[in-house]
């Protein structure tokens, strides 16, 4: 199998690390991920075997990790972008922003309103990156909740009508 191409737009800074993939990079990350599922062993560890030259040598990725990067192999083979991020990183209110797909003022009145822990650091805030996904884990199961509610109404209306 060749190997991934160096063609993929990353996005860096000190809080995250996304990855998006064009259609050959698309591919290849399917024909790893289908390698990776049959050569994880009953632990859940994967062992690659790295050859440069006359080096060989072998490296076992616990479980842990293994988990790890097949999820976010699965993720790409979706064609989703992928994310890693520490959870007790502090962002800026720009990355928590993007992270909740907002703009940076309607999380500032967030911030201000105590629905998400934060600090100061001067004049600037900063927040935990697990303060930010608990607010949007939370928010999404109230969404949710709202969504099956209107649902639950609208099918309880048409029975009636």
């Amino acid at each position: 199998m060749k190997s991934m191409q160096s063609n993929l737009k990353r996005s860096r800074n000190s809080a995250t690390s996304a990855i998006s993939l064009n259609r050959d990079d698309l591919r290849f990350v399917q024909q790893s991920m289908n390698i990776f599922k049959r050569h994880t062993d009953r632990q859940g560890r994967l062992t690659f075997q790295i050859n440069k030259g006359n080096v060989k040598e072998s490296v076992i990725i616990p479980a842990v990790a293994a988990r790890l990067f097949e999820n976010i192999l699965m993720q790409l083979s979706e064609g989703n972008t992928a994310t890693v991020l520490p959870l007790q990183r502090e962002i800026t209110t720009q990355q928590a922003a993007d992270l909740l797909n907002v703009s940076r003022p309607y999380l500032i009145r967030l911030l201000d309103r105590g629905k998400i822990p934060c600090r100061k650091v001067g004049t600037h805030r900063r927040v935990y990156a697990k303060d930010v996904l608990n607010f949007k884990r939370a928010d999404d199961l109230k969404r949710s909740s709202a969504l099956d509610a209107l649902v639950k109404e609208a099918q309880e209306l048409e029975m009636k009508g």
